[in-house]
């Protein structure tokens, strides 16, 4: 009889750990990416409070496991990154070190978004040699707006499901967020529509799904291979490649290092574009609808008026 009980009582000691308490207070959400925790804030509004791990200034295959981190998903109730092993230097360890049961791979409170779209530039073979290549594809998913609609879809039912009592707050805010995103999705479609067919340079292949959308080509890479710094003979093979491939800018993200992409475009004499990347890339950029409203205009100014847009 004792035995069982004791069995019993590590049961519902499992159960407490993995689901969590009626009437507990705000849900808390760690995001791996600021994308998504401004989504999940549109979605879950003040039933949630999130926390963003990495910031549009980082570079998010390079971030350590601090301890502030661990204390932080340690606490959380749901966890959603971008997967697609964008996060695979770093989150497997903050995992293992939060041990918290309600947020491991495989249980309600831990999403991917990338298993939820169609990814791109799946390598045909793996080869370290070649730079940092993601086995899945390209992970750098939440520059197209398409795929943030078919996130936020998944996510609002992870919410009901991680906090059913807010089951019917949930499934109102994604449908109000869906309305307003559809809207901007036509709005931003317009607006870009000079921009199809454009040949573009990018510093880093991180721009595959905004191209995609807007349906601009990608020509070259300052980056001799994925997370490779180029060197000064890969760039003077870039003065020639480029302007013969009719490259109209080289595009950039907030946080990488905008030297390269400065010295290459002032050398092709094409405009260079600082886009925002993720939420926080820029003043502007300050929510998802400011993401997107910010780089369809510093890409139109940039590649349709040939003005350089850095800050």
């Amino acid at each position: 009889m004792t035995h069982a009980l004791t069995r019993l009582a590590g049961l519902g000691l499992c159960i407490a750990v993995l689901f969590r308490p009626v009437g507990a207070e705000a849900l808390e959400v760690f995001a791996c990416e600021p994308e998504w925790a401004a989504l999940a804030t549109e979605l879950g509004g003040d039933k949630v409070q999130v926390f963003s791990a990495t910031t549009a200034r980082q570079d998010p295959h390079q971030i350590q496991a601090r301890p502030a981190l661990i204390a932080r998903l340690r606490s959380a109730d749901l966890v959603v990154c971008t997967g697609a092993e964008l996060e695979i230097g770093w989150m497997p360890v903050l995992l293992r070190q939060a041990a918290n049961g309600r947020v491991q791979p495989g249980t309600p409170g831990y999403l991917e978004a990338a298993q939820y779209v169609r990814l791109l530039e799946k390598p045909t073979r793996l080869d370290r040699a070649e730079g940092d290549i993601h086995p899945a594809g390209n992970p750098h998913i939440q520059t197209d707006p398409r795929n943030i609609a078919a996130v936020a879809t998944v996510l609002a039912r992870r919410l009901a499901e991680v906090d059913p009592a807010d089951n019917a707050v949930f499934a109102a805010r994604n449908q109000s967020f869906a309305g307003r995103w559809n809207a901007a999705m036509q709005r931003w479609a317009q607006q870009a529509a000079p921009l199809r067919g454009i040949p573009i340079a990018t510093y880093h292949k991180g721009w595959a799904y905004l191209a995609g959308w807007l349906g601009l080509r990608e020509a070259g890479t300052i980056e001799p291979k994925p997370g490779i710094p180029p060197g000064s003979q890969y760039l003077a093979q870039l003065e020639t490649e480029l302007p013969a491939k009719g490259v109209r800018g080289v595009i950039y993200a907030a946080y990488e290092d905008s030297r390269a992409s400065e010295f290459v475009a002032e050398r092709i004499h094409v405009p260079v574009i600082m886009l925002p990347y993720t939420v926080g890339g820029t003043e502007r950029a300050r929510d998802l609808f400011g993401l997107f409203d910010d780089t369809i205009d510093r890409l139109n100014r940039g590649l349709a008026g040939g003005v350089s847009a850095k800050r």
